[in-house]
């Protein structure tokens, strides 16, 4: 019995006369490896998009050899790494330009402020990179902030919220992701805290009514912590506080070139 040819409908030629920046895979989970500044190495899990340019006279891409070039790669995921897999992409897909996107949970220890107890912070962390070596390292870091001005109008009290700081970072050298999230919370109301006593509470609590912050008043000083680092050489910073007495959240973005 005769089998069909298996065509290759993707690799067929189309006559619209028109490029696609980028196509690909997204939404693919995968194991990975990233470096931990305690511990050198931690395992997590990694949310790929991993896409190629198409040129104009090709139909479409072939989906399965993203997922080859990924698995080929082991898993390692760094700065040091991702061009390999990005030069894999171009060489597999014989594509001009590679991009690849990875997204994941990175876990620190952390200990309470007082009684030292000590519990898993987790942060969405993401790399992107193309092969013009363009890579963007970004952090997201909940936060606590405390309004000044319910501190200044009020006979006591004031409300706080938990605020969300994504900083996106370009470097001339290694940044440890553990490193922006320190930056980041020494410029807040107050850290978050894993597990927290009834001492570590009294002095949370303290902290931030000593500390108010604006959104405004997060992104300029998250921006003066890093305008000190001098391996950073491009941020963006996005600071979205979730309001306790508002129905809205109030928001502030700056972006500044060294």
């Amino acid at each position: 019995m005769s089998s069909k040819p298996l065509v290759d409908v993707q690799n067929s030629t189309d006559n619209r006369q028109i490029t696609i920046d980028k196509v690909g895979v997204r939404g693919v989970r995968h194991p990975i490896r990233v470096r931990d500044q305690a511990n050198d190495f931690q395992h997590t899990i990694g949310d790929f998009t991993l896409t190629v340019e198409l040129p104009h006279n090709f139909k479409g891409t072939h989906m399965s050899r993203f997922l080859e070039a990924l698995n080929e790669n082991k898993g390692e995921i760094s700065a040091e790494s991702i061009p390999n897999l990005i030069q894999s992409l171009k060489e597999r897909l014989h594509a001009e330009r590679a991009h690849v996107v990875v997204q994941f949970p990175y876990f620190m220890t952390k200990a309470a402020p007082v009684t030292g107890k000590t519990g898993m912070m987790d942060y969405q962390v993401k790399f992107d990179a193309n092969c013009a070596g363009d890579f963007i390292l970004q952090v997201q870091v909940p936060v606590t902030t405390l309004c000044p001005c319910s501190k200044e109008i009020s006979d006591y009290g004031a409300h706080n919220q938990r605020g969300l700081v994504t900083a996106n970072i370009r470097m001339s050298e290694m940044i440890w992701i553990e490193e922006v999230v320190r930056m980041i919370e020494s410029c807040a109301s107050c850290d978050l805290y894993p597990v927290l006593k009834r001492p570590d509470e009294k002095w949370v609590t303290e902290r931030a009514y000593n500390n108010p912050r604006f959104v405004e008043d997060m992104v300029r000083e998250v921006a003066m912590v890093f305008d000190k680092d001098s391996r950073i050489t491009w941020y963006s910073i996005e600071v979205e506080n979730f309001e306790s007495i508002h129905a809205h959240n109030a928001y502030a973005f700056l972006e500044r070139q060294k």
